[in-house]
């Protein structure tokens, strides 16, 4: 399935950089294109639940970003904004007619209609805000990481888990997204041989720094340049990579050896802006992640290396690269065959059973559904209403008297993909150990009782 690399070249990196078709390179490299099927119900029409009022607390670029997604979602009744900044809740407001802004996120717990809240603070602030919403009996969604400590993370974890009857979502978005759930039962059949490496990355040229009129307001905004807030760029961006790879092996690192400094901006930042981590896991395998804020070349991607074959993924899409000494699967007879110029690419599709049209066009890239923090959030919304729901029913037939027999009952009900407190506890703890071994330089073995909760 390889070709040869006089026909690579004949690509023009700077057309493809500019936005060219990433779908088009990777088959000319010999990628097979791996493509998940849009999620529908039925009648082939988009999923929608009841209205839940939200609330979001939070309102930085990532928390703006959560109330535009929301916008997008039947589901949610954004009836709520908080953020201690007034200027930026004025500005929010604007784009959310009939929400009530504060500046107390208190009174959102207060509030008896809100049953969903959105937190999308710093890192070092989210324990307080979690471990409250959750005990006023709200539903959360918490961005990731959980917290910048371990201490604060398991906290958060404690207080999740005993919150039976109530949704709680970390930010792991990837567990949402379609593509990857249809990767994974892909290559768990042992698609690309032995799994011997994994690798991901993040690279943008950007400094992180925000500025703001006055000194105070600077410091709060630019919490993420400063070790005492920040569980650097492995917390705050790495954190996917860590949960991906946890959840693809089905195991979680002992140790983790770290490298990292300030490369490019020295502006007083304690946190460094280039960093590279080395996970050992059960069985030998090791995953490679590094980040960048000094260089935007080959942006971000995962690679599963195995022995007949590896996976790329790249936002919403993936490609397999065979060896050229692997056996046929099988699936090739029925997967679609796209002509891309002279060259043939088999795009795996979920659902498919039979070989689609052939043509030209099929070179071009399909736009993506959505982006993967709609899945996420509309995930979370789909599981308060399934989860809000069958505790009123086993309330009325069985009382609130048994926590455990409603915890089984819910267990067992069919419900949206969507990462829990268990797997934010696992990425959390694996990322900030991570943070510390950067930081220090050093290997550091990574205790298997911290992600125990009692």
């Amino acid at each position: 399935m390889n070709t040869s690399s006089d026909q690579v070249s004949e690509l023009n990196r700077r057309d493809f950089l500019r936005g060219g078709s990433v779908a088009t390179l990777m088959t000319m490299l010999g990628g097979v294109e791996l493509r998940a099927a849009t999620p529908k119900n039925a009648e082939g029409k988009e999923l929608a639940g009841v209205k839940v009022k939200c609330a979001v607390i939070g309102l930085g670029p990532w928390g703006r970003e959560i109330v535009s997604t929301l916008q997008r979602i039947p589901e949610a009744d954004i009836a709520m904004l908080c953020d201690t900044y007034e200027p930026i809740l004025r500005r929010s407001a604007g784009n959310v007619p009939g929400a009530v802004t504060t500046t107390d996120y208190k009174s959102i717990l207060e509030n008896k209609d809100i049953k969903a809240v959105f937190i999308a603070t710093g890192s070092h602030q989210h324990r307080d805000l979690v471990v409250a919403a959750l005990q006023a009996g709200k539903h959360v969604y918490c961005e990731a990481p959980l917290a910048h400590t371990v201490e604060d993370a398991r906290a958060i974890a404690a207080a999740a888990k005993a919150a039976v009857g109530q949704v709680f979502q970390p930010g792991l978005h990837l567990r949402s997204d379609p593509q990857r759930r249809f990767i994974l039962p892909f290559y768990r059949s042992g698609a690309i041989g032995k799994t011997v490496m994994f690798r991901a990355q993040w690279h943008k040229k950007q400094s992180w720094r925000a500025s703001s009129p006055n000194a105070e307001r600077e410091k709060a905004v630019n919490w993420r340049l400063d070790k005492a807030t920040s569980p650097g760029l492995i917390g705050e961006l790495g954190i996917h990579a860590v949960d991906e790879f946890n959840w693809f092996l089905k195991e979680r690192p002992t140790t983790v050896t770290g490298f990292g400094g300030v490369m490019q901006w020295n502006d007083g930042r304690s946190v460094p802006d280039t960093v590279q981590a080395v996970f050992e896991y059960p069985g030998g395998i090791q995953t490679i992640y590094d980040a960048t804020l000094a260089n935007s070349f080959d942006s971000e991607y995962e690679v599963l290396y195995g022995s007949d074959a590896a996976i790329l993924m790249r936002s919403n899409k993936a490609w397999l690269f065979k060896e050229v000494d692997s056996a046929l699967l099988g699936w090739e007879v029925y997967a679609r065959k796209d002509i891309f110029g002279k060259e043939t690419g088999i795009a795996l599709v979920a659902g498919a059973s039979k070989s689609g049209t052939q043509d030209e066009g099929a070179a071009t890239d399909v736009a993506p559904v959505s982006a993967m923090l709609i899945w996420a959030l509309d995930a979370f919304l789909s599981n308060v209403n399934t989860i809000g729901d069958a505790v009123v029913d086993f309330v009325d037939s069985f009382g609130a008297g048994n926590k455990a027999a409603l915890a089984r009952h819910l267990e067992a009900l069919p419900k949206q993909y969507a990462a829990t407190w268990h797997e934010g506890l696992e990425a959390t703890i694996v990322a900030l150990k991570a943070n510390e071994a950067i930081n220090e330089r050093k290997r550091v073995v990574i205790p298997p009782d911290l992600f125990e909760i009692a």
